[in-house]
Parts: structure tokens; sequence; C-alpha cells
């Protein structure tokens, strides 16, 4: 299996320096060099959990974009961060009767019993952050779960915000418990912390899917509860601190003052722009999203001519406002050529 260690090479007793995401955009592409030539006239459906997370849209729009370069058609259908949407959209797939299906942004035990119809059916799968296991033959007979390492991903989190705090942070933490994955995360970061001589000062478990009317409010009871304790804020998405601000605003707590946020993932658009800005975001570990949108065709594409997954796991990278002042653009998109390395392999 190929898998990056590029991440815990850079880890080496302080957190992955700033001008990482300008070092991990350069670097060649380290991706699978060899694979199947492109399955003809496919058409594809992506379930995405909730178009309104930016991960989930960053990946969609990577799909669309390779897609377009192997000569497959896309449909997507949005799950609109529901689990009764997310059902009617596996039926709404099954319905189609497409090539492949990729499952982007929800875990997949939470649709078992419609997806055991899309096994049934014989359409391949793949996914994007549909549960613990990376890589391929994940559960649910999904082909490949496309995802950096989400422990790894947690690690440098938290290690961001003890060192950040001199050693001794005061965390929030939020997860969504309706994910697997994001209990994991949360658990991941909250042991990390507590093991450094940091503490937990909560851990809240708050839909995703439910962000723009819980988190205000909630921010606020927490400020009341907790005051300059809270040092820092550490969650499994961006989108919990799409929200955030007003109510710290509010508060007269300025752009870059405590609590500062860091998330462990995904690295949507809107977080860059709140880090580029000292806009009550501080750091994300990001994900090359447009990158796995392209591999999630290519393990589509091996699956469907019944070839191996290749195994490939991308690297996160550390965002920081120091970082992104030698960047440009607000998404980690690494310069690597994985564009011309992927058509290279589908003979496009």
């Amino acid at each position: 299996m190929l898998k990056r260690t590029l991440l815990q090479t850079l880890i080496t007793g302080t957190i992955l320096a700033a001008t990482s995401l300008g070092a991990l955009a350069q670097m060649a592409f380290d991706g699978p060099t060899t694979g199947p030539k492109a399955a003809e006239g496919k058409t594809i459906v992506v379930l995405a959990g909730d178009l309104k997370n930016g991960g989930i849209l960053g990946v969609t729009t990577g799909i669309e974009e390779a897609a377009a370069k192997i000569g497959w058609e896309v449909k997507v259908l949005d799950g609109a961060g529901s689990v009764q949407s997310r059902s009617a959209a596996v039926g709404q797939a099954l319905a189609l009767g497409p090539a492949g299906i990729v499952i982007n942004g929800f875990d997949a035990a939470e649709q078992q019993a419609a997806l055991e119809g899309v096994t049934a059916a014989g359409i391949p799968m793949v996914s994007w952050h549909s549960g613990p296991k990376i890589g391929c033959d994940a559960p649910g007979g999904i082909f490949a779960n496309v995802s950096t390492d989400a422990m790894q991903v947690s690690d440098v989190a938290a290690k961001w915000a003890i060192d950040d705090a001199g050693g001794k942070p005061g965390v929030v933490i939020f997860t969504d418990s309706t994910y697997q994955i994001a209990i994991d995360k949360a658990d991941r970061m909250k042991a990390a912390i507590e093991a450094a001589g940091g503490t937990v000062l909560e851990y809240v478990d708050t839909p995703i899917a439910e962000t723009s009317t819980r988190m205000g409010p909630l921010t606020t009871t927490l400020l009341q509860k907790y005051g300059a304790t809270w040092t820092h804020s550490l969650a499994i998405n961006d989108l919990y601190f799409d929200f955030m601000g007003p109510s710290l605003a509010a508060a007269g707590i300025d752009g870059k003052g405590a609590p500062k946020a860091g998330s462990a993932g995904d690295g949507s658009e809107a977080a860059f722009q709140r880090i580029r800005t000292g806009q009550y975001q501080a750091v994300t570990v990001a994900e090359p999203l447009n990158l796995q949108g392209w591999q999630l065709v290519d393990e589509l594409n091996r699956a469907i001519s019944g070839e191996a997954c290749s195994g490939y796991v991308t690297a996160p990278a550390l965002v920081t406002e120091e970082g992104l002042s030698k960047t440009e653009g607000n998404a980690f998109d690494p310069d690597n050529g994985y564009r011309a390395a992927y058509a290279a392999i589908w003979g496009k």
C-alpha cells in the first residue's frame, strides 16, 4: 500500500511548520502511476452528505472536474444534512442504475440497509470519509474509502493547541456522534490534550447539520460558563466555526483572541478565508479536496474495470495565517501534477 509519511516526518517535537502548506503543495505527486484505461461512457452518482459542508462540496467539485476529463457523466444528489434525505438519495441512485456510486461525506453504517441494495445490484461504490477504515476494502462493500489519516489529523490539531497555549490549553471540543469517525477524532484530540496536561473543559456533541442554528447561542453559553479559562476550540470540521464569529464579536473578543479555533479537517474555503484575515479561526488541518475527487474517480474506474484499489492515502497540511501569506487561493490544491498523472493513467 502507498501511504504518505511526510506529516510524521515533519512533526518532530513541534507543530507542523507554518510553511508546510506551501511545501506540501509543491511536492511531486506520489500517488499511483499505473492503472486501467478509462472505462468509456459511464454515468456515476455522487451521494453528497450535505453540500453546505465545504469539504463535501470541494470533493464534489473535484469529482466533476475529473469526470469531465475521463469522459463520464456525473449526477449529484444532495443528502441535505439529514438521515432521511440521504436514505432517499440512495434510493434515487439505485433507480438511476449508474455504473458506480460515490458516498461523499457520511458514515456508510448509517445507510447500511439501503447500501446493501447497491451491493446486491452489483454497483461498485467508493467513498470519501465513510467510516474509520481508510483505503481499500472498507466495510459495507465499499471498494475504497478515500481520506487522509484521521488520527494523524487529530494529533496535529491537538498539538497545535497544546503548543499555542504553552502546554496548558483549556479546550472545548466539538463533535457529532452521528458519525463514528467524528467520535474517534474527537476522542483522539481529548486524549492528546489531557495527556499533555491540558484541560478539556467540555466535550460538545452537536450535529454538524445544525451548526447554523446551534453554534451562536452555544458559543455565548460556553463563554459565560468558562470565561478566560476557555483558551482554544477544537472541532472535527471547519463548519462549526462558520457560525461562532458573531457571538465572539458580540462578547468583545478580537478575531485573533481567545478562544482560538482549530479544526481537525477538512480545509474549507470559508476556513481559509477566516484564517487568512485573522477572523475567529487560527488553523485548519486541510485535505487536498480536489485531488481526492480525482482519486475517487480513479478508484471507481479501477472498480468498474475489475482491477485492484490503488491504496493511495493523501497527506494533510496544517494551514496557518503565516503559511497562507506565502500562497494564493483559499484551498489546499497541490500543484504537484496530479491531474496530468491521472489523465495519463486513463489514456486521456
